[in-house]
């Protein structure tokens, strides 16, 4: 099962909405077959798994074991279901890691594999939770109907998140301005998270302040769908994210020219802004995550800034929070971090000059 999770995770960032899912066939302790879910739309892991066999073992495979760590399909959806093909090579046993939540099997694979006459075993309950986590936007946004929330962000060593500088003439407010706290190391990683979530969200300062692009393009995978937050339509359309190399969605109180049907998939095909009105609000959290969920968006990673990421722990509504803290650099009077409320770290990890943490929410639901 550690083998099948090994191969579930080169999906990452290509099977979405689909979940990631590796698949081992195994005869008198050996391998004889692997795969894995490759790509959305394509072949599943046990299909893989079981094409990969040699053809001087083919006649081993109705003798065998075979292991995979999702739930095995029973319903047709853009392949057919692989508990048939199961049942029709005369695989004696599967070996599942976990149960999927999705409606349309449930269950429901485990009891077409049972009434053939197909022993099946459920993983021991470590390797189940780990076979839940690799998969957990699946499983928290067929739960939860809403896409699995990841907060990240970048602090000095004194709490801080940008620089605030006096504006010409010091008549007015102090102006945020941006600040370089992660290295080039921890700046590559979080490219590479950004690959693995389907979509991106900033907010309005965000967007004006950084001019970011929210690509992928120091580490080579996908790059997710761009949202930015713009009730009154003020950021200027020569920003980056308005770019037409990778779709962006814009929500707003003002404009809606996103059709009702549309999905991820459909939109990372049609590069460019579009736009979905939501009701007027600083930050109308609960609409947007509605909004995603209709779309087949299954997680978002939240970049900032310091309100936006606020607004996210005040509701409650996140499931991991990331922060890169760059203790070496203290910026004095900058903009404070958000503060993390009801979290438990649980992984810490040193990057060079940088401190990486990771929590999870201490609720029960979590």
């Amino acid at each position: 099962m550690q083998r099948c999770l090994e191969l579930a995770r080169h999906g990452a960032g290509y099977v979405a909405p689909n979940p990631m899912v590796g698949a081992v066939l195994v005869y008198d302790d050996k391998i004889i077959g692997e795969g894995w879910h490759e790509q959305y739309g394509g072949a599943h892991a046990e299909v893989n798994c079981i094409s990969s066999v040699k053809k001087e073992d083919k006649a081993l495979i109705s003798r065998s074991t075979l292991y995979v760590s999702l739930e095995p399909c029973a319903h047709y959806g853009k392949t057919p279901p692989c508990a048939d093909l199961i049942i029709r090579h005369k695989i004696p046993k599967v070996v599942i890691g976990c149960r999927d939540p999705f409606k349309e099997v449930d269950g429901k694979g485990i009891e077409k594999l049972e009434a053939a006459g197909v022993e099946v075993e459920e993983a021991e309950r470590l390797l189940r939770y780990a076979c839940k986590q690799i998969n957990k936007r699946f499983f928290t946004f067929h739960k939860e109907q809403r896409p699995f929330i990841v907060l990240k962000w970048a602090q000095t060593g004194d709490g801080k998140i940008a620089s605030l500088n006096p504006s010409k003439g010091g008549t007015s407010d102090p102006v945020m301005s941006r600040l370089m706290i992660s290295n080039e190391y921890s700046n590559r990683l979080v490219h590479q998270w950004r690959s693995e979530e389907a979509a991106i969200l900033v907010g309005t300062n965000t967007a004006l302040l950084d001019d970011p692009e929210l690509t992928t393009r120091l580490w080579p995978g996908p790059s997710p769908i761009r949202l930015v937050i713009d009730m009154d339509l003020r950021l200027p359309k020569t920003l980056r994210i308005y770019n037409r190399e990778h779709p962006t969605i814009v929500f707003n109180s003002k404009v809606h020219d996103l059709d009702e049907n549309m999905t991820a998939q459909m939109l990372k095909k049609n590069p460019g802004p579009c736009y979905y009105k939501v009701k007027q609000s600083i930050y109308p959290l609960r609409e947007i995550t509605n909004a995603l969920y209709r779309l087949d968006i299954q997680s978002v990673l939240v970049e900032g800034g310091a309100k936006l990421l606020q607004s996210f722990i005040d509701e409650g509504l996140w499931d991991e929070m990331r922060i890169i803290n760059n203790y070496g650099l203290l910026a004095g009077g900058g903009l404070p971090a958000p503060k993390p409320e009801n979290a438990i770290l649980v992984e810490s990890m040193e990057l060079f000059s940088d401190t990486i943490e990771t929590y999870m929410p201490a609720s029960p639901d979590h």
